[in-house]
């Protein structure tokens, strides 16, 4: 069974992260949606605000996972959780770069866990 992460501040959800997670089901057996945890960011809405506004924006799914955690490397999350794979979305090319340098960082950390990019439209 092939698991991913895609993790976000979801603050608040929007369509692009709807279609993150919808394609993220149809690609992967099973989805685990995170809500980071910066303590240097203010967040409009509180953490559980945020997973409600998630599972209300989407239909219920046994495969899909909607939760938080804290301000740690996604990576070891991932591990965590048993993902093999992270993943992101890519809006512009400054997302690229930045994405493409965490990806790198990432697989020096985890070399079994690989990212993988979506544009959403």
């Amino acid at each position: 069974m092939q698991t991913a992460v895609y993790a976000g501040s979801f603050d608040p959800p929007t369509n692009g992260h709807l279609w993150m997670i919808s394609q993220g089901l149809a690609l992967f057996d099973r989805l685990v949606v995170a809500i980071g945890q910066n303590p240097s960011k203010d967040y409009v809405f509180a953490t559980e605000e945020r997973i409600d506004l998630l599972r209300t924006s989407i239909p219920s799914c046994e495969r899909l996972t909607i939760t938080h955690f804290d301000n740690r490397y996604l990576v070891d999350y991932a591990k965590e959780v048993g993902a093999e794979f992270i993943l992101r979305g890519i809006r512009s090319p400054g997302d690229y770069e930045y994405e493409r340098v965490m990806r790198h960082i990432n697989s020096d950390m985890a070399p079994d866990i690989n990212t993988v990019f979506l544009m959403p439209p």
